[in-house]
């Protein structure tokens, strides 16, 4: 397992373990030591899926303090394009954002800390996206920012994006309270 800094500081990609042999692929996605030797949060509450469609767009999701939680995500089946964005107002990097493609075939996972908000767009005919929180969900904590606030180019075939009216509803980047 190989974590990788990326140039928004708490957020880190890693290169899972992959053993592979004729029956198929066994990946390793969390070791608790490899974690603490980075420092990250690593007492993981609630861990959840989603399967989206091609074209899907989920995001830009977060919590509030003080449900706010570290996030590692990866993909079991399928690809997405994964985006995440300072949203801590006091940061250096404050709006910057960092993405990636995670596919069950590069088997690679993301790590963000507390203060960013994640989401994804959906590659492949259909994708397994896997999510584990170190706080448990709060609904009335639950909040985010619209995908298309924060400077984020996404691919080409976005006209047809398939986005929940939740997710259109949220503020940009520059209107959202975080307090």
């Amino acid at each position: 397992m190989e974590i990788k800094e990326t140039n928004l500081d708490g957020v880190f990609e890693i290169e899972n373990k992959v053993f592979e042999d004729i029956r198929g692929k066994f990946v390793k996605t969390f070791h608790e030591d490899v974690f603490q030797s980075h420092g990250l949060e690593r007492d993981f509450k609630e861990s959840f899926y989603s399967t989206s469609k091609k074209g899907v767009l989920r995001g830009m999701h977060f919590q509030l303090p003080p449900h706010d939680h570290a996030k590692l995500v990866y993909v079991a089946d399928g690809e997405i394009l994964d985006v995440v964005v300072d949203i801590r107002k006091e940061s250096p990097t404050f709006g910057q954002h960092f993405s990636t493609r995670l596919s069950s075939e590069n088997a690679k996972s993301l790590y963000m800390g507390k203060g960013y908000a994640h989401g994804f767009l959906t590659l492949t005919d259909s994708a397994t996206v896997i999510y584990l929180t170190t706080t448990l969900h709060q609904p009335d904590y639950d909040s985010g920012i619209r995908w298309d606030s924060f400077g984020f180019e996404w691919p080409s075939f976005t006209e047809d994006l398939i986005i929940s009216n939740r997710d259109q509803s949220f503020s940009r980047l520059n209107l959202i309270e975080l307090d």
